[in-house]
């Protein structure tokens, strides 16, 4: 009697926690939006001496290593994800900047620094822009040294897009 008593009391409990379990599964494996970066292009007329390879490769890790919580970064959209959002861009200015400016007159901020002007955008699955921003990238604060051959604006290039992208609110804020 006692057996079949805690039999009881243990399926009663277990039928008991899976209204719980079902509750919390569609929150973890609700669809985040995927965002298929390419590489931006560089707008007629203006030289750029950078790889842009290398700048989309930036701006997709940053973007999976700062807002990995609220977007899937993937190279190839799949047909099954509900909010697939694909991120170009152009660069439309770019200027070298020049140490000596840089050290001497403006002491390291924003004058003589190399920088920028970007113009990117998402455009959703059926090719339409949800989100448009036009900024500029200004190489990192007292930054002497290059990284690869994308030179100082490397970092900045993926952080902005990054800050920018927080502004398109493609996800609930919780």
């Amino acid at each position: 009697m006692f057996k079949r008593m805690m039999t009881l009391v243990i399926l009663v409990f277990a039928l008991g926690l899976v209204p719980v379990l079902a509750q919390d599964k569609p929150a973890d494996t609700q669809a985040k939006p995927a965002i298929v970066v390419h590489a931006f292009t560089v707008a007629s007329g203006v030289k750029f001496p950078y790889d842009m390879n290398q700048l989309q490769s930036q701006a997709a890790n940053e973007l999976k290593n700062t807002d990995a919580d609220q977007f899937d970064v993937v190279s190839d959209a799949s047909q099954s994800q509900a909010r697939v959002y694909t991120l170009d861009g152009e660069v439309l200015e770019w200027h070298k900047g020049n140490t000596a400016e840089r050290m001497l007159i403006a002491a390291g901020t924003v004058g003589g620094r190399e920088n920028a002007k970007i113009h990117f955008w998402l455009t959703d699955k059926d090719g339409k822009k949800v989100f448009e921003t036009t900024d500029v990238i200004r190489q990192l604060w007292m930054r002497n040294g290059h990284e690869k051959s994308t030179g100082m604006l490397i970092r900045p290039f993926g952080d902005k897009i990054v800050e920018r992208l927080k502004e398109a609110k493609l996800t609930p804020q919780g």
